[in-house]
């Protein structure tokens, strides 16, 4: 059997079941034509007659009869009967074949934040799971939100959280977010662009990753049209302009693939893909293709009965044209994470022009069109769509995983942006099981996404069996190994380079816990020494002075007001003033004669070494309280804090642990002569005495005739001794002419 698709001015759609007439698409007309609400209620009805149940419809029709009541006087900006916007999308979704009780709630789903009528009332009247499909769909206009952007993240929280318990909430949402987008044009310009924008950047990817082709494409198309008008007009007309010349080109090729099928004995259906108009527009700037470039790959599908044929088939195509090296993709043995298979390759057809294939199953076409709303469409025990739901239903709890680490809204629709990037690489772990990451992804994500154990404590890893740092973008089919140790754990700057959203609430999840618990701890530490600053005993802070407290403090408990402290957002001396209620004169020692804190080196992220002048143990400081930041410490001597050196409020005294065993990194300058070998003798003199090179960098001077080196090294001590101890060794070198350690100048600063 052979078909040729599209006709002329429209694009490929092979509908999987008898869909009702399109709804209302401004997007294509310009102009939104009168709706007639009982007469579209009753196509959509003779649409649910083919699938279900008589008293499933009666309860639809009583759905209809509700919304249309409690919309009555309501009117769209096209002047159109509300109602006749959640008729529209129940109609999208008898489309999908959704069940009535999806059905209902997309008749509702505007009706508890448009109109008097409660979640209570629905729930009484068509039960609690439709209450709740209308309520993970509503806003949350009811709550006040700081800006905007808060606003409308929270809103996608609660939309995609109801989303992970009941996938029917989204489906609903986006054939909602469908038909608003068809009738955009009845909306000003500046309303336009900001729907196109979040409907591209949220809805577009979430029909993506659930599988929706039709949704995504037209998501794209229409967001395409909105955000930049001029050049979809410019390329809608070059491709009509040139449908008329392709279609012999096409016609000669679409006959060649059928009469190889047929010869091969495999019986198959072949139509002609025309390229939507967002795809062109991409492929224009990603690759900085001209028009007729990108115009001129000619798209076929092939669909045959099950997966034998598609490989037989794939064999006809590449003995009929030339395969493009390297163009060919087999997502039926490894499916994208939405459940998406098919193979894909691309060839060398007659007058050298390209041609890409896509060959599939009925099956795999089902799922392909359909997606995750095949679950609903077609009732089969058929593994490859247990695989698809199975694979949709952890992203969905993942979501979940995301939310319950992650610390707002803002940062929540962070981690899910990240996670909907379409391009996908297939990973394999040791044990050969596929781990799908997006482009980009690092070993560090890999960890994650295998468990949250195996990332927060990696320390290395291996791709193919090579070394590699965290860091390591991955490319398909790499096998990956994460090596972990028990003391390691998560490093700030992996989040510069993790792409997964559940990489990257982990690992935030993890420095919030331990910054925390670190600051808490520095916060007691500092209020010790402010409370016996005041002469008097730390040991009498009871329960009742934290109550006492905390009645009128915006904190709610006493971890959060020493977590204050030691974060430097407040002051150490006036929590004890008011945990003791003492008076600004109250007569006692000045701050100036505290006993000063000590420094362990054991204390996190609380307690930073400043890079200006990079103490040491056994050199003299001083801590500077940096709001939000902890307490950085500087020596004596830093040109940095001069400015500010007795200002009370803004220093802490401090020393070091006499018992401090750790390491620091130092700077020191090194002038050699220019000698070959000249490097592997200071490296050895260094690592002989007990110290380890971090970092390096070489700067050729020349002085007269003679050449000089100057050697900038970061290298790892212990104490000032230790430290003396590594400059004696290295001056034993006769190369050595000059060396020295470094305290980089800094301008002053002066904290928050």
């Amino acid at each position: 059997m052979a078909s040729l698709h599209p006709a002329p001015g429209k694009p490929a759609r092979k509908p999987a079941m008898d869909a009702p007439p399109p709804v209302v698409n401004t997007a294509d007309s310009g102009s939104s034509p009168a709706v007639n609400a009982p007469s579209a209620f009753a196509e959509l009805r003779s649409t649910l007659e083919h699938y279900l149940k008589r008293e499933d419809i009666e309860r639809v029709e009583l759905a209809f009869s509700v919304a249309q009541s409690a919309h009555d006087g309501q009117f769209r900006k096209s002047g159109e009967p509300y109602v006749t916007h959640p008729l529209a999308v129940a109609r999208i979704l008898a489309g999908w074949h959704l069940d009535a009780t999806a059905l209902i709630a997309a008749l509702l789903h505007d009706v508890v934040e448009d109109t008097p009528t409660t979640k209570t009332e629905i729930a009484k009247q068509f039960g609690k799971a439709v209450a709740n499909l209308v309520d993970g769909v509503s806003k949350i206009d009811k709550l006040q939100f700081e800006t905007v952007e808060q606003a409308q993240a929270e809103n996608f929280r609660k939309m995609l959280l109801a989303m992970a318990r009941d996938v029917r909430v989204i489906l609903i949402k986006l054939a909602d977010r469908l038909h608003n987008m068809r009738t955009l044009d009845a909306v000003h310009q500046e309303k336009q662009e900001r729907i196109a924008r979040e409907t591209l950047e949220i809805y577009s990817p979430i029909a993506n990753r659930l599988g929706l082709n039709d949704v995504y494409y037209e998501f794209e198309d229409l967001g395409f049209k909105y955000l930049h008008p001029h050049r979809f007009k410019v390329l809608e007309k070059a491709v009509k302009a040139a449908r008329g010349n392709r279609r012999e080109v096409v016609g000669k090729i679409l006959d060649a693939i059928v009469n190889r099928l047929k010869d091969q004995g495999i019986d198959a259906a072949v139509t002609g893909r025309e390229k939507h108009l967002s795809s062109i527009h991409k492929k224009m700037q990603e690759k900085s293709l001209t028009f007729s470039e990108v115009l001129d790959v000619y798209g076929f599908r092939i669909i045959v009965k099950d997966v034998p044929s598609c490989y037989l088939a794939l064999g006809a195509m590449h003995t009929l044209y030339k395969p493009f090296p390297g163009k060919f993709k087999d997502y039926i043995a490894i499916a994208k994470p939405n459940g998406y298979q098919s193979l894909h390759t691309a060839l060398f057809g007659p007058y050298g022009v390209p041609i890409e294939l896509q060959i599939r199953s009925h099956d795999m076409h089902k799922i392909a069109e359909a997606g995750v709303a095949s679950h609903w469409l077609y009732k089969s025990t058929d593994a490859e769509m247990n695989a698809m739901q199975q694979k949709t239903h952890q992203w969905l709890q993942s979501l979940l995983e995301i939310q319950s680490e992650s610390g707002d809204a803002l940062e929540f629709l962070e981690h899910i942006k990240v996670d909907l990037f379409p391009d996908q690489v297939y990973l394999f772990s040791p044990k050969g099981k596929i781990y799908a990451l997006p482009k980009g992804a690092t070993p560090i994500d890999y960890a994650y996404a295998v468990h949250s154990d195996i990332g927060n404590h990696a320390v290395g890893a291996k791709v193919n069996d090579e070394d590699v740092a965290l860091g390591t973008r991955l490319r398909n089919g790499d096998r990956v190994e994460i090596i972990t140790s028990p003391e390691g754990r998560p490093n700030p700057a992996w989040l510069s380079f993790t792409r997964t959203g559940r990489a990257r609430s982990h690992i935030r999840h993890y420095l919030k816990s331990m910054h925390l618990s670190e600051s808490v701890e520095l916060g007691e530490l500092l209020l010790i020494q402010a409370v016996r600053s005041l002469s008097l005993d730390p040991h009498e802070i009871g329960k009742l002075h934290w109550q006492r407290m905390l009645k009128g403090d915006s904190a709610k408990s006493k971890e959060e007001v020493l977590a204050d402290i030691g974060l430097g957002k407040r002051l150490a001396l006036v929590v004890a003033r008011k945990l003791f209620s003492v008076g600004e004169d109250g007569g006692h020692r000045a701050p100036e004669s505290v006993e000063p804190l000590t420094i362990r080196g054991s204390e996190g992220m609380a307690v930073q070494f400043s890079h200006c002048c990079r103490p040491i143990p056994g050199d003299p400081i001083i801590a500077q309280l940096n709001k939000g930041a902890g307490l950085i410490v500087h020596t004596h001597d830093c040109p940095a804090i001069h400015p500010f050196r007795f200002d009370p409020e803004k220093w802490v005294h401090v020393q070091w642990d006499p018992g401090l065993d750790s390491l620091f990194d130092v700077a020191i300058k090194i002038t050699v002569t220019d000698k070959r070998g000249v490097l592997a003798k200071l490296a050895a003199e260094i690592a002989t005495a007990e110290s380890n090179i971090e970092h390096i960098q070489m700067v050729d001077k020349q002085h007269g005739q003679t050449v000089y080196t100057e050697l900038l090294l970061t290298l790892e001590v212990r104490n000032r001794m230790h430290l003396a101890s590594v400059l004696r060794q290295v001056r034993r070198l006769p190369e050595v002419v000059r060396i020295a350690r470094m305290k980089a100048p800094a301008a002053p600063r002066g904290g928050d």
